[in-house]
């Protein structure tokens, strides 16, 4: 008898899963099932769609050779009967039986099974607050709302819209509905900066800079406590303000959808997530779950977490068609990568943040650098800012996440590191890692390597650290006299700060520094400032050389001042 194999979900892991299982044993018979009539679509393209990059929703379902992967080419390509409109509504496990009910025709249908795989994905949070049912409030939780909204939008029936939630989707909605369409776009969030979670308060600072040049508004540590409006919603209601809107999008994070897997009394985390093996075989071997409905292990963290990624889900496919057919293909875990493009920036990380670190148990630092992403002398260059997490007790990689306007160039960094922190690599390992280079791609000292040069600098005191907040509280409190910058560039970039600010700003240019040493007060705290962060360095060993330690280098210059929205001239 032919291997029967029945599959719970249509869009991302499920389709992956059973091309890769009809490659491997032509003959078995699968069978997906997906509450909806839209199937293997990409998901993580929904944001494009609406935001005219992608002209038409087919394209998301479609092949790279341009054929709509609908129920008649998963049959005539590829083998596979897909039963779509049909709910999966119970699992025998016992009699090895999935029953379900056909949407259409309300038929009840029972469809048996040798293998059974578990792709049922996620549901998104609901806002539990009055009027979260009005028209116009609307998830991005599937492709179908997404052709909603652009319909909306394309009627011209929406002038003003609140994004409640500053998370991926959120951002990303954010930048379609702006940036094509021009709507008047506000982001609430209810914790103190975007991404939250996700990317550390540098990165973020940043990236919040660049949207709002961009004219999208942000509303940090704000919950919605309403929506208003008769039957359609006019207005959003914080707990500090209230919002005009003609659309509301809310992206409060998402749930894995495990009420199936719980009522076939699976093992389900207390967070909901389906707990699997590296094989990603539940408590019950003959069924195999992956995607947005699990929990995987996080080989930094050490434990299981929850981490959502249509890169995930289509790699976790390959692994069950693998074992489907009888192999023993493993999913070791994840150290958390992801990506995302803002307007003309991208913003890229693995691993942990500082804060993620600090609140694992490790005793962490970070380092942030600037630098330019290809040699200092060619015509074409973009001014990249990496940041990396270190563990202080034994030099461990913990993470490292940047932005850039060269997104691939970013990219390139990152997914470098990424087999490292997944070894539990030292910094030096970062320090010395050999990249291929040529000017017009990137510098020979490359940016990568920096910042592990600058990590081990500050891992030994060489290099005393101050990080962009901490500099933007002191200076603010500059008129106590306690503190003053010693600007380390040449006058030409120095001029316009030591004018304005004649106190509390001097200017002796790194080269001149031994020369001038009496120059420099002993009596106040010293921030080193230069373009990016290297000859103010540079600066600090030379001042320690002459017992003047009472200073501290800005993290990435005057550069990520700029680059984070602080314009002191």
């Amino acid at each position: 008898m032919s291997l029967k194999v029945v599959i719970i979900g249509g869009v991302a892991l499920g389709p992956k899963a059973a091309c890769r299982l009809k490659r491997l044993v032509p003959e078995a018979e699968v069978t997906i099932l997906d509450k909806d009539e839209l199937i293997s679509y990409g998901g993580c393209g929904i944001p494009f769609f609406v935001a005219g990059d992608v002209s038409d929703a087919s394209e998301l379902q479609s092949t790279s050779f341009h054929m709509l992967r609908d129920k008649k080419f998963f049959l005539d390509a590829k083998d596979v009967t897909v039963l779509t409109e049909t709910l999966a509504t119970e699992i025998n496990r016992e009699k090895k039986v999935v029953m379900a009910r056909d949407l259409k025709t309300d038929r009840e249908l029972e469809l048996p099974y040798d293998k059974l795989v578990l792709a049922t994905g996620s549901v998104p949070n609901r806002l539990p607050v009055p009027g979260s049912d009005l028209e116009g409030i609307f998830s991005v939780s599937n492709l179908r709302d997404a052709i909603r909204i652009k319909d909306l939008v394309g009627r011209g029936e929406v002038e003003k819209a609140v994004i409640v939630g500053a998370g991926f989707i959120g951002l990303e909605m954010a930048v379609a509905l702006s940036d094509l369409w021009g709507i008047e776009t506000t982001v609430v969030e209810i914790e103190d900066q975007l991404l939250p979670g996700v990317v550390g308060k540098h990165v973020a600072r940043m990236v919040r800079y660049h949207m709002e040049e961009n004219d999208v508004s942000f509303f940090f540590s704000e919950g919605v406590r309403e929506f208003q409006g008769n039957n359609k919603v006019e207005r959003v209601v914080t707990s500090k303000r209230t919002i005009e809107a003609d659309l509301v999008i809310t992206a409060v994070g998402i749930r894995p959808n495990s009420d199936l897997a719980k009522r076939a009394e699976l093992a389900v985390s207390g967070r909901g997530g389906i707990i699997v093996n590296d094989r990603l075989e539940t408590s019950d071997p003959d069924i195999f779950a992956g995607g947005d409905c699990i929990e995987v292990k996080h080989v930094i963290m050490g434990r299981r977490c929850y981490m959502p990624l249509g890169s995930l889900a289509n790699r976790q496919g390959r692994v069950i068609g693998t074992n489907l057919a009888g192999g023993n293909d493993l999913f070791e875990g994840v150290v958390g990568s992801f990506a995302v493009k803002l307007f003309d920036l991208s913003v890229i990380k693995a691993g942990l943040t500082l804060k993620e670190a600090i609140m694992e148990g490790f005793d962490a630092f970070n380092c942030l650098v600037s630098q330019l992403d290809r040699a200092h002398f060619y015509p074409e260059k973009d001014m990249m800012f990496l940041e990396l997490t270190v563990d202080r007790k034994n030099g461990r990689i913990l993470g490292i996440e940047g932005v850039c306007d060269n997104g691939d160039a970013l990219m390139c960094r990152v997914n470098a590191a990424v087999p490292l922190l997944k070894n539990r690599a030292h910094i030096s390992e970062l320090s010395n890692l050999e990249l291929s280079y040529t000017p017009p791609l990137a510098a020979a000292m490359d940016i990568i390597n920096a910042a592990a040069n600058t990590a081990e600098n500050i891992l030994a005191g060489r290099n005393r650290v101050i990080d962009i907040d901490d500099f933007e509280a002191l200076w603010e409190k500059r008129s106590e006299g306690s503190m003053v910058v010693l600007d380390c560039r040449a006058w030409g970039n120095a001029a316009p700060f030591v004018e304005k600010y004649r106190d509390h700003w001097i200017n002796i240019p790194q080269d001149e520094l031994r020369k001038r040493i009496g120059e420099v007060p002993r009596d106040k705290t010293i921030v080193l400032v230069c373009n990016t962060g290297v000859r103010s360095y540079e600066a600090q060993l030379i001042l320690d050389q002459f017992g003047v330690r009472n200073t501290f280098n800005l993290q990435g210059g005057v550069a990520a001042l700029k680059k984070s929205g602080i314009h002191l001239v």
